[in-house]
């Protein structure tokens, strides 16, 4: 216990933060990432569609660590994306909010439908861990963690979909309007409601085309 108190001591807010520990969200290295990701969405959803090559620009600038460039109809908000990796051939519809507090990684072949919120921060459930505090020098604080969040190859979430911090979202599966996922959902599943609940297993027979 002594050695892991040591060793918080030693670690950045982002770093804790990352790491799915208790973090002062207030931390200036994390303010200055946070305001610079918000100014970047807002310049992006300002930009026509038939601006690619703007939209592409400020696009790798919001998300700087992810291996390919997502197609993303504005608006579209992030907390930090640089938390944020996008596989090949992925995206999301109208008003796309990702909380990338901790890592959020989406597959190859994701559709996000519109209204979807990837929500990666958690706070503590007892009041007095989770209340405002006053620093020795008058500022106030508060202390909060994340969950990341994954979202395997070839799954589909539809519209009005809020997926919550710590869940798995396994590859194939397709996820319900208006569903609040809360838990893992396995692999090749059609789940849906709130809590977010697997319905049944997808199948051959799904198939339209035959």
């Amino acid at each position: 216990m002594q050695d892991e108190k040591l060793r918080k001591n030693d670690m950045t807010e982002k770093e804790k933060m990352l790491a799915g520990m208790l973090y002062d969200p207030s931390d200036p290295e994390l303010g200055a990432l946070l305001v610079k990701a918000r100014k970047l969405a807002r310049r992006y959803n300002q930009i026509d569609e038939d601006q690619q090559e703007q939209r592409e620009t400020v696009l790798r600038e919001l998300l700087p660590n992810t291996p390919f460039l997502p197609s993303l109809q504005a608006p579209v908000w992030f907390d930090f994306g640089c938390n944020t990796y996008f596989g090949r051939s992925s995206g999301a519809n109208f008003n796309f909010t990702c909380l990338d507090v901790c890592p959020v990684h989406i597959g190859d072949n994701v559709f996000i439908g519109p209204n979807v919120t990837l929500a990666t921060p958690m706070h503590p459930l007892l009041p007095e861990e989770r209340n405002v505090r006053q620093r020795a020098d008058g500022s106030y604080y508060n202390l909060e963690y994340a969950k990341p969040i994954t979202i395997r190859d070839d799954c589909w979430l539809a519209s009005n979909i809020v997926v919550c911090g710590g869940v798995t979202i396994g590859e194939g599966s397709v996820i319900g309007a208006g569903s609040v996922v809360t838990r893992d959902i396995p692999p090749h599943s059609f789940a849906a409601g709130n809590p977010c609940r697997v319905i049944r297993t997808l199948t051959g027979t799904d198939r339209m085309e035959r």
